[in-house]
């Protein structure tokens, strides 16, 4: 009997913040029960920092480099990519989702299913969606034709992304001081920390409805026939982590249930893992062959040898990057990276440093969504002492970074230009070209120009940084009043 498939996916949800981690100020109950039923993965990547191109990953199986267009974010999505759960829809499966699929985009089909999300509920906080993501899965199951049939759902929380209820963490009963550690790319106070406990109580609402879901599955005596994934799209809403290309960007938590696959139960991997490897996994689970599915090829690795304890390959990296995200620039060209991530090391090859990275500042750092921690660190700029918290975040970049993981888990320290580290700098940088040449990544043969010339399907903000400068002020949505810095471009020349 084929084994169903729940796969949740957290909106902006960043490597510790689960109990199963250590974290405390975090209260992940149903995360930690999916850990300690299964396995937990310490070293869970996605590829890509952003929602709409890390989902590509996840359901392709494919690195943004080779997505063409959905590389970047908000795009339009090309017909040629086959979504693993359009594969194993073809092949008996009945999937669907709630909430967040695939996205922000636009796409010709639905890549993670029939939507189902009918049910409402009244948000244990005003910024949070209305959506009951539980009773929306009962529905789901509801409409399968038969228990013989297996499923595939994709339960795409809105949660942890912004916008947050202000003060909502404390409203629970939370205090900064339960946050056992800042970031040292943040300032550390009062308002930090508060904005950290607003972060954790939307996980919190996320782990909810899974814990909900899970005791669903048990009253229909099907949780031990399904293999539960539950992960995040891409880092945290804050500074330095999402859209950009730093730990907490792209080391996401990760989890997988399945009493009938998985030995040993119970187990911390080590190994690295990538979205790419998501969909791999999916195919074999479903008995099929990669080749026979009509998807295009993958650079990934089935998990299967993982579950049952007898790894085949150890992977110690994985590669990562970004094109374009969001808009913001002149001519709304990307900020591209490319990176690997190994053990102790992290290695950025930044290839356009006359840019902005986070977008520009006169028109409020669009890359990053807008919050009490982004306004302060755009405010540090100017504060004695300060600055370092602007300079990481949002200040331009060299064409090469190198960070220890080691002693540097939040890259604050760049080594590059340390003598002692060209031997390595060099082989991380040999290592990740060699597999981006294999990969057919374009920027490899001086054609990396093609993603900035991919138009943004976001008609509302396409040209954004030209109608901006003319004086309309269009409508973003992510960003706060606070965050436009119109001088930060003339005096950091």
């Amino acid at each position: 009997m084929k084994p169903n498939i729940l796969l949740a996916i957290a909106d902006d949800w960043s490597w510790p913040h689960a109990g199963a981690y250590g974290c405390t100020w975090v209260k992940t109950p149903a995360f930690d029960r999916v850990a300690r039923e299964g396995l937990l993965f310490a070293r869970g990547y996605t590829p890509n920092a952003k929602c709409a191109p890390s989902r590509a990953n996840l359901l392709t199986g494919r690195n943004s480099w080779q997505l063409e267009e959905a590389a970047n974010h908000w795009c339009y999505f090309p017909e040629k990519f086959k979504s693993v759960f359009a594969a194993l829809s073809e092949n008996g499966y009945i999937t669907g989702h709630t909430a967040k699929g695939w996205g922000p985009g636009v796409a010709k089909s639905e890549l993670t299913g029939k939507g189902f999300n009918a049910k409402k509920a009244t948000p244990p906080a005003k910024a949070m969606a209305p959506s009951d993501y539980a009773a929306n899965f009962a529905d789901f199951l509801d409409a399968r034709p038969d228990k013989a049939t297996p499923f595939c759902f994709w339960y795409g929380g809105n949660e942890p992304h912004r916008g947050y209820e202000k003060g909502s963490g404390r409203k629970l009963g939370k205090k900064p001081g339960e946050i056992d550690r800042v970031p040292a790319c943040w300032p550390d106070n009062d308002d930090v920390r508060s904005d950290l406990l607003d972060y954790a109580f939307e996980i919190e609402h996320f782990d909810t409805h899974l814990g909900r879901m899970l005791a669903e599955l048990e009253r229909r005596g099907e949780l031990e026939n399904t293999v539960v994934i539950v992960t995040g799209d891409n880092g945290m809403p804050f500074p330095h982590a999402k859209g950009d290309c730093y730990d907490l960007s792209h080391h996401l938590p990760l989890a997988v249930r399945w009493p009938k696959g998985i030995a040993k139960p119970g187990r911390q991997v080590k190994d690295f893992v990538s979205f790419i490897d998501i969909a791999p996994t999916l195919v074999e689970l479903a008995g099929l062959e990669w080749a026979k599915t009509g998807m295009a090829p993958s650079p990934g690795r089935s998990l299967m040898d993982l579950f049952a304890g007898k790894p085949k390959h150890k992977r110690d990296h994985v590669l990562i990057g970004r094109e374009r995200h969001d808009v913001g620039r002149p001519l709304d060209v990307g900020y591209p990276t490319r990176g690997i991530v190994t053990e102790d090391w992290l290695y950025l090859r930044n290839y356009a440093i006359d840019r902005w990275p986070m977008c520009n500042p006169i028109t409020g750092y669009l890359n990053c969504d807008g919050s009490p921690t982004k306004t302060l660190c755009i405010q540090a700029r100017k504060q004695p002492g300060q600055r370092v918290f602007w300079e990481r975040s949002f200040g331009k970049r060299p064409a090469e970074e190198l960070y220890d993981l080691r002693t540097d888990r939040d890259c604050m320290m760049n080594l590059v230009a340390d003598p002692k580290n060209a031997a390595r700098k060099k082989a991380l940088e040999t290592l990740l070209v060699r597999e981006l040449t294999a990969q057919g990544d374009p920027r490899m043969v001086g054609k990396g120009d093609v993603f900035d010339k991919y138009p943004t399907a976001d008609t509302k903000t396409r040209g954004f940084y030209e109608r901006y400068l003319k004086g309309e002020r269009p409508t973003t949505g992510w960003i706060s009043l606070t965050d436009f810095d119109p001088d930060a471009e003339k005096e950091e020349k």
